[in-house]
């Protein structure tokens, strides 16, 4: 027979916050516990493929913040690099995108077509794959002069992954929701 004052499972949580509770306390709920924690890391100039392959070509706005993402951080202090200089950055695009970069359209996406060329003009190079083009009808007179065409995406791809650069696809969705909605 058992005597006990307590029963067993009401001892377990109160030994459980009271354990807890003096962690808590003697760790210190600074708030160095509460944040997050920053780094800079020693960062080398960036060799950089972009594969575009986008489903919409509306969705090129959001796939060139891509490329600003990597390039602002960069150019900001510590690091203080020069895009021109010191980064390596290719973007092939072989998508629906294709359309984007086609003079006849640039009126519609004149704003691609804008942050396209600034940073062709920081050193971004721009590739269109040749089989893509030849799907669309296009050919290389059809493009933008900032747009490179070489044979295949693919290829053009390897290329690149063989000479060390980092490949970055960047996947495009639709937001369905507002951020301040899902925060």
């Amino acid at each position: 027979m058992k005597c006990s004052i307590f029963p067993a499972r009401t001892l377990v949580v109160p030994f459980f916050l009271l354990w807890f509770s003096l962690a808590w306390s003697l760790l210190g709920a600074s708030s160095a516990w509460a944040q997050a924690k920053v780094v800079t890391p020693d960062y080398e100039p960036p060799q950089v493929v972009y594969d575009f392959y986008l489903d919409d070509p509306d969705k090129i706005g959001a796939a060139l913040y891509w490329v600003r993402s990597l390039i602002n951080p960069l150019q900001a202090s510590p690091y203080n690099m020069d895009p021109t200089l010191d980064m390596d950055i290719v973007v092939i695009i072989h998508g629906t995108e294709i359309v984007t970069v086609a003079k006849k359209n640039e009126e519609k996406y004149e704003d691609a077509v804008a942050r396209m060329r600034y940073y062709h003009d920081m050193g971004v190079k721009f590739h269109v794959c040749g089989l893509a083009a030849e799907d669309y009808d296009y050919d290389r007179e059809d493009f933008q002069d900032f747009i490179t065409m070489v044979p295949s995406a693919f290829t053009d791809l390897v290329h690149y992954q063989q000479q060390g650069y980092a490949v970055i696809k960047p996947e495009v969705f639709e937001r369905t929701q507002s951020i301040e909605s899902m925060r």
